[in-house]
């Protein structure tokens, strides 16, 4: 799985949106202690960087090792490479032991997971009572009338070459499985839906579309998903390459503790 994302390492961390502090903020609301917190698929640690200001301690891992070697440096983050081939208690004495964590986040990655294996470590390392595990992804991304039909057009496109654990994603996480107890913020088949406004330029935007795995999967089969046709049609939609827009990553959330 990791090949998925070696490759477009280099450009994740300037074409993927940093999230909303909000968040953050509204999830250390739901835990007790802030002492220790898990980013799991952290990719370039977007979303640690941000756990961060609410936990003392931020253990970041993730599969790949080329997303780690652009990760956002902060002291009180620490990043580690996970390979699929780790072992669970390995992992589980890598993020801090048994009952050891208050709060475990996954953004934009869980669908990628093993899941069989990851919600047991979950269990293992989370706190009993009072830690909690967050998931959360976006999908298709609005901007207008006129791009939003683009858009999806594009987004159709790359179904062919997706992984099918990328559907959990389009399917805004309603058929993710998800065996926590609710804390108020969705549940399993009904994820609590989230705005996520950007300002943004065509050029972000076709840097966030060239990020995606499926692009660089249909390119190594001799398939260009953005080509110069494609381009044009959403550039024309947009407004021009020197607008700037403010576009809305429809998003979802699932925040749960262990099932006692």
């Amino acid at each position: 799985m990791a090949e998925l994302f070696d490759k477009q390492a280099a450009i994740y961390l300037d074409a993927r949106p940093r999230y909303p502090s909000e968040w953050f903020s509204m999830l250390a609301s739901l835990t007790p202690d802030h002492s220790l917190a898990w980013d799991a698929g952290t990719g370039n640690g977007q979303a640690a960087i941000d756990v961060s200001e609410h936990y003392k301690q931020v253990i970041a891992t993730d599969i790949s090792e080329e997303q780690l070697k652009h990760a956002i440096q902060h002291p009180q983050v620490q990043y580690f490479h996970s390979p699929s081939s780790m072992s669970d208690d390995e992992l589980v004495n890598l993020i801090g032991g048994e009952n050891s964590v208050d709060l475990v986040v996954v953004a934009t990655a869980v669908h990628w997971f093993d899941l069989e294996k990851f919600y047991p470590v979950v269990n293992r390392v989370l706190k009993k009572p009072g830690g909690v595990v967050a998931v959360w992804s976006y999908n298709i991304i609005q901007v207008s009338p006129e791009m939003d039909p683009l858009l999806r057009k594009f987004y159709e496109g790359t179904f062919p070459f997706q992984n099918p654990k990328a559907m959990y994603a389009f399917e805004c996480y309603k058929t993710l499985p998800f065996p926590f107890e609710s804390v108020g913020v969705g549940c399993e088949g009904q994820p609590l839906e989230l705005d996520m406004p950007r300002e943004m330029s065509f050029e972000r935007l076709l840097k966030l579309l060239s990020s995606a795995s499926a692009v660089n999967t249909a390119k190594e089969q001799g398939v260009n998903l953005l080509s110069e046709e494609v381009v044009r049609e959403l550039g024309s939609a947009w407004g021009g390459p020197e607008l700037v827009r403010t576009v809305n990553y429809k998003s979802y959330m699932l925040a749960g503790k262990v099932k006692l």
